[in-house]
């Protein structure tokens, strides 16, 4: 069997007159790197040079496809329609008589060092201790999981609401054997512990296994798995309580005693006292697109269409597709392509992103390059690429921008997917196969964009 690199080596050797075409100007397609390669799967691609143009290259181009967190980039750019690049969003704290409440603005970005600012603020208002303390999480409709079908111990999956704290998640520390677990709202300068959050060893067959019960979460992790210290993060499915914990923490070592958090449904009228605003959004979506945090993806979307539920919403994004004249090819179940059930084309995230992406500016938004994380640099790279990753088990897909030597740009997409595996292996962590399959496939992903550089 010829290798991919011969192969690719070979086609850029061939003269143009081979193709049947002016010499300069040849047309190298990517049919033969696919069947070479012979990754197990599907794999779809397509090519656009220019907007409305015809397909420069393409294979299944009309296949839905999962998307994985490539419609991450579909979600930033309606988030930017919707709501604009400045939009900021607040957390604010609230004197309503006797009662203070934390009220989350439904920031995705929002962290432990962001609350100890706020708690200074208060502390420095001169605010009297209250009666009561509550934490509001009504801006933005309430979800235990952002995925069921996952795992429950996955920190890319935690509950949502319109109170989020480091992206829901709580760090998970052990020494050897599982002595001294600690539980602590991280951040940079900042890392008190979580009281509403309990873990303990155990023996069960399962890594890890969830309870909640009231106001408190609890954890019970196999002691097998805590032989050696180690850490992690883990989801949290109480926000409200997990926020309201942490900043009484912060509020004491001001010098400012509140009592036991509790949630409330409804914001009472009252006087803002203190406010910390996000950063603007698109330095968010910056940040969700290199990081691909499903978090922010979902709060964002949620945030743009202002509907109740993630059906919903992801309802109204697929609207807002076809209001832009690119409906055709995108049948969407969420905004961070967690769920089983969204499906895009490649010729639907290719056009996509050669029409409203590139006016929006997507590509200064990308990260450059993505597949050198996992592949290292290619020393024979001709091109800079600017695109979106998107990984599941046994799903591999990139899609965004190929930017040429010459100055021209591509816009594409490359979706792979191996059908059965994925759906045996759905919400499993690293399941036997799946790393070196995955590695497979960005490779392919990487020959196909330096054929067509």
């Amino acid at each position: 069997m010829i290798a991919r690199r011969s192969l690719l080596a070979g086609l850029a050797a061939l003269p143009a007159a081979a193709w049947g075409r002016p010499p300069e100007k040849p047309r190298f397609t990517a049919g033969p790197l696919v069947a070479t390669g012979r990754l197990r799967g599907v794999v779809a691609y397509a090519r656009l040079d220019r907007d409305g143009a015809d397909l420069a290259d393409a294979a299944l181009a009309a296949a839905p496809m999962m998307p994985a967190s490539t419609l991450k980039a579909v979600t930033a750019l309606y988030a930017l329609d919707r709501l604009g690049g400045s939009r900021t969003f607040r957390t604010q704290v609230i004197r309503a008589g006797d009662l203070l409440i934390l009220a989350g603005g439904g920031d995705p970005v929002l962290s432990t060092d962001d609350l100890a600012r706020l708690a200074a603020d208060l502390a420095a208002s001169g605010q009297p201790a209250p009666a009561r303390f509550a934490v509001w999480g009504g801006a933005l409709p309430r979800m235990e999981e952002i995925a069921p079908p996952q795992a429950d111990h996955l920190a890319y999956n935690p509950a949502l609401s319109g109170m989020i704290l480091n992206f829901n998640r709580v760090h998970l520390g052990w020494r050897q054997g599982g002595a001294q677990i600690s539980l602590e709202a991280r951040a940079a300068d900042h890392s008190p512990r979580a009281y509403t959050i309990t873990a303990a060893p155990g023996d069960q067959p399962d890594l890890f296994s969830y309870r909640g019960e009231g106001d408190r979460e609890s954890w019970t992790v196999s002691r097998a798995a805590l032989k050696s210290a180690g850490s992690r993060w883990l989801p949290v499915r109480r926000p409200e309580l997990y926020a309201g914990d942490v900043f009484q923490t912060l509020c004491r070592a001001q010098g400012l005693a509140l009592p036991a958090p509790e949630a409330i449904d409804a914001l009472p009228q009252g006087e803002v006292v203190a406010t910390h605003a996000s950063p603007p959004l698109g330095e968010i979506l910056r940040g969700m697109l290199y990081f691909s945090t499903n978090l922010t993806a979902e709060v964002v979307g949620l945030h743009a269409s202002g509907a109740g539920d993630l059906a919903a919403s992801a309802q109204a994004m697929q609207a807002w597709l076809a209001a832009q004249g690119q409906g055709t090819g995108f049948t969407l179940a969420d905004h961070s392509g967690l769920s089983p059930d969204s499906r895009v084309t490649a010729q639907g995230m290719a056009r996509l992103l050669a029409g409203p992406g590139l006016a929006a500016g997507l590509p200064d938004l990308l990260k450059l390059n993505p597949l050198d994380e996992d592949l290292g640099r290619d020393p024979a790279q001709a091109a800079q690429v600017h695109a979106k990753t998107g990984t599941l088990n046994f799903v591999s897909n990139l899609a965004g921008y190929l930017d040429r030597p010459d100055g021209t740009r591509s816009a594409f997409a490359i979706l792979a997917t191996d059908a059965q595996r994925q759906s045996a292996t759905a919400g499993q962590d690293l399941p036997s196969g799946v790393v070196t399959w995955t590695r497979e496939a960005k490779q392919l992903q990487r020959d196909i964009l330096n054929l067509w550089s």
